[in-house]
């Protein structure tokens, strides 16, 4: 008697670039939340593109890094007052934003300082190859030292709204104050430091109410640094979100009239095994790294430059190794299928990789020599899937 066909039985199939979910971009991801509140705040040349939000006088932002909208939804006892607030997602549709690719700390927070998105900002990767250095630029530690000006040249929407005579207030970790991230990123009005979670709340209710039109940013970071360290699901990941909710509660008690606070992230994040099956190390295979000049990104997203010659055959070769795990596109079909935005700057092309991975599964390409840092992280993120690219839009008004 014939036994049913299992997936076994045949050659899975090497995953379409059509079939990755490329961020929503243009109506429903990061980059378009700075855009649409200024809009509701009367600042020119600013489109209102997430279109479920409504207008409010004083807008807040407090942005949890970390906090994925499937995490969040995943531990409602961790965060019941945040929980609480799940159907307020996304002016009360109960969806979650995208993050928009890769799903990285500085592509993120670019994309929400600047209400761009990467193939215009030119943040499109954890780290990228500067075109003209030919050196890998760490992007979010900003080493080597990069000019930030002509790397990202645009004005952020903060410096926009504050000259539109918004009042405009970044408080977060003193730390973050002159980084060349904050000021290619988040810099406009006034930056304000306070080191514990409990003064950054206050503050930004004080900064809230200190104008007729308001619009503050407001940022916590343990949770990512948990869940990198000890992975999502951790007690030490779940002690940070409890007392993130306890945070959100404690701003949204204090909110003045008129105001709005809108909670998001960054990214989610995903735990990945510490075995071979789940870490595939770049610099103990061959067939991956002949060709290639430099491996930039991270883990799950991984920007691949190849020596000049080579783009051709390194693709052939990492969609043949890696194409049933992730999605391995060129630089012009990763463009091409939305993945960095409608555009693509002239000066971010270069900074893309010849070659562009994406991981659909539970996998990582670490980098153990050159990398040893991030490739002994248990909870990582970057790639398109819900886990890492679905962010929470919480509301509450006053």
């Amino acid at each position: 008697m014939a036994q049913p066909m299992t997936a076994w039985d045949h050659d899975p199939e090497p995953l379409t670039i059509a079939s990755a979910p490329a961020p929503e971009y243009g109506s429903g991801s990061l980059a378009d939340l700075l855009p649409t509140l200024a809009a509701g705040l009367g600042v020119p040349d600013m489109s209102a593109t997430i279109t479920e939000l409504a207008p409010a006088d004083r807008n807040c932002v407090f942005l949890i890094d970390g906090l994925g909208w499937e995490q969040l939804r995943a531990h409602p006892e961790d965060a019941p007052f945040m929980t609480s607030l799940l159907a307020t997602s996304r002016g009360g549709t109960g969806r979650p934003l995208t993050a928009g690719y890769p799903a990285t700390t500085a592509t993120s927070l670019a994309s929400v300082g600047t209400g761009l998105p990467p193939g215009a900002h030119g943040l499109p990767g954890y780290t990228v190859r500067n075109p003209d250095t030919g050196e890998l630029m760490n992007q979010l530690r900003w080493q080597p030292w990069t000019p930030p000006g002509p790397w990202q040249p645009y004005p952020t929407v903060f410096q926009l709204a504050h000259a539109a005579g918004v009042h405009a207030a970044q408080v977060s970790s003193p730390t973050f104050e002159n980084t060349p991230l904050t000021r290619v990123a988040l810099s406009g009005g006034t930056f304000l430091g306070r080191l514990t979670g409990e003064d950054r709340m206050d503050l930004a209710a004080e900064q809230l109410a200190a104008g007729d039109r308001s619009l503050v940013y407001t940022y916590f970071a343990e949770v990512d640094g948990a869940g990198h360290r000890f992975g999502v699901d951790s007690d030490a990941w779940r002690g940070q979100l409890m007392y993130a909710d306890r945070l959100v509660q404690r701003l949204a008690e204090q909110l003045p009239p008129r105001s709005a606070l809108y909670v998001t992230a960054d990214h989610g994040m995903i735990d990945v095994p510490f075995d071979e099956q789940h870490r595939i190390d770049f610099d103990e295979d061959w067939e991956l790294s002949a060709g290639v000049a430099l491996l930039g990104g991270e883990g799950r997203a991984r920007h691949v430059y190849a020596v000049p010659g080579a783009a051709n055959d390194v693709l052939t070769c990492w969609r043949e190794v890696l194409g049933e795990q992730f999605w391995v596109a060129s630089r012009d079909e990763a463009i091409a299928a939305g993945w960095f935005g409608p555009r693509i700057d002239e000066r971010v092309y270069g900074r893309i990789g010849d070659v562009v991975a994406a991981a659909r599964d539970d996998v990582l390409l670490i980098a153990s020599e050159r990398e040893p840092k991030e490739s002994a992280m248990v909870g990582n993120h970057g790639s398109m899937t819900p886990a890492e690219q679905l962010v929470p839009l919480l509301e509450v008004r006053s």
